[in-house]
């Protein structure tokens, strides 16, 4: 069969079962990126935007980090990145996908073991498909079997260093990993905790740092800068050793065209901003929990909301799409999830609350909801 053939079949495949993936632009009440601070089009990185731009900070790289793309810009952001998470060092990456490949197929070892939350994100996978260590699975959130699963490696004569990789806030769940419990268990082992701040960097933890600061475990952390922070690129935040082991053996970064010293500048005043401006971080939190009482009071969902990702199970793929569709027809982007991002028989509507609704917007949001779900039913 011809390669067109196949794809053409596998396509159609996708149509019929309601998954199929387009393209489609932003419409509507912003219900669906992960902009959770509102920064990306805000007048504050405006004005930052024309400031790096008056003092000549390059749009592009040109070339890979280790030839002639490296900026001072680059160089400043790590340090004061470092300074803002409190670790020894930090290395700007392109975007979270690449950073989590750079660290899953670098610094663990043959020999090692890394474990993992079930639930943790594809880029996560993708680092692990390619790197040399074993990897096993623990039940979502669950620490005693994360215990379990490493007594059993090592009485099957597991010896080497052990990892364990999780996320802190699950962008599909939008629950929080029980990181203290997860550290004490990596400080009996003598584990390295890898813990994906992607969707608490800007809205957790003192001035927007994520949830794992303060934590006694050896830590690797990342921290994207294109959700909360409102700019592109991702920052992986750890000790001095494991950020040079990334700079000399990280595909992912030796080979990568560098990110543009214009992205860093911006992400750079952001960190200032959330610094300066302790009223960012709080507007995000506060309407957080009016869209969760909103939530509770029509009904919406049983589960114990913790985050900004507030998911509505729906069940059925086509369904989910249906009242997507929907919503949006309402003026609110809301976009439906299906497998294989989530389990099968979980579609869901994934509502994230960003700093571009206001609290009017939010209520009306789960009046509409609640209302197309008294019709369903």
């Amino acid at each position: 069969m011809k390669a067109t053939d196949r794809l053409n079949s596998m396509l159609e495949a996708l149509n019929n079962r309601h998954r199929r993936r387009v393209l489609s632009p932003p419409r509507g009440l912003d219900f669906a990126s992960n902009d959770y601070l509102g920064l990306s089009q805000s007048p504050m990185l405006e004005q930052a935007a024309r400031q790096a731009l008056e003092r000549g900070v390059p749009l592009g790289s040109g070339g890979s980090r280790l030839l002639r793309g490296n900026h001072p810009e680059h160089e400043a952001l790590e340090q004061e990145a470092a300074a803002f998470f409190g670790t020894e060092g930090a290395l700007y990456m392109g975007g979270g996908f690449q950073a989590n490949q750079a660290i899953f197929s670098t610094l663990p070892a043959a020999g090692d073991l890394v474990l993992h939350d079930t639930l943790v994100h594809a880029s996560t996978h993708e680092g692990l498909r390619i790197g040399r260590a074993e990897t096993r699975e623990f039940a979502h959130n669950d620490v005693a079997d994360a215990r379990r699963v490493i007594a059993e490696w090592q009485s099957a004569r597991g010896s080497g260093q052990i990892w364990i990789a999780l996320e802190s806030v699950y962008s599909m769940e939008g629950d929080i990993a029980p990181l203290e419990e997860l550290s004490d268990l990596a400080r009996d082992f003598d584990a390295v905790l890898v813990v994906d701040e992607a969707h608490a960097t800007g809205v957790f933890g003192p001035m927007g740092k994520g949830l794992t600061h303060g934590l006694k475990a050896e830590l690797l952390t990342l921290h994207t800068c294109g959700k909360g922070l409102g700019v592109s690129g991702g920052l992986i935040c750890g000790s001095q050793v494991m950020i040079d082991g990334l700079i000399n053996r990280a595909r992912p970064f030796i080979f990568a065209t560098a990110p543009a010293p214009f992205n860093a500048a911006l992400v750079r005043a952001v960190l200032d901003m959330l610094q300066s401006d302790s009223g960012l971080v709080s507007a995000a939190r506060d309407r957080i929990q009016h869209a969760h009482a909103e939530a509770r009071h029509h009904g919406l969902t049983q589960n114990t909301l913790n985050s900004q990702i507030i998911p509505v199970i729906i069940g059925d793929d086509a369904r989910t799409m249906e009242m997507a569709a929907m919503l949006q027809e309402q003026g609110f982007d809301i976009r439906g999830i299906r497998p294989p991002t989530v389990p099968r028989g979980t579609s869901r509507l994934r509502i994230s609350i960003t700093g571009n609704v206001s609290k009017a917007d939010i209520s009306n949001l789960f009046k509409t909801l609640a209302h197309y779900e008294r019709e369903a039913a």
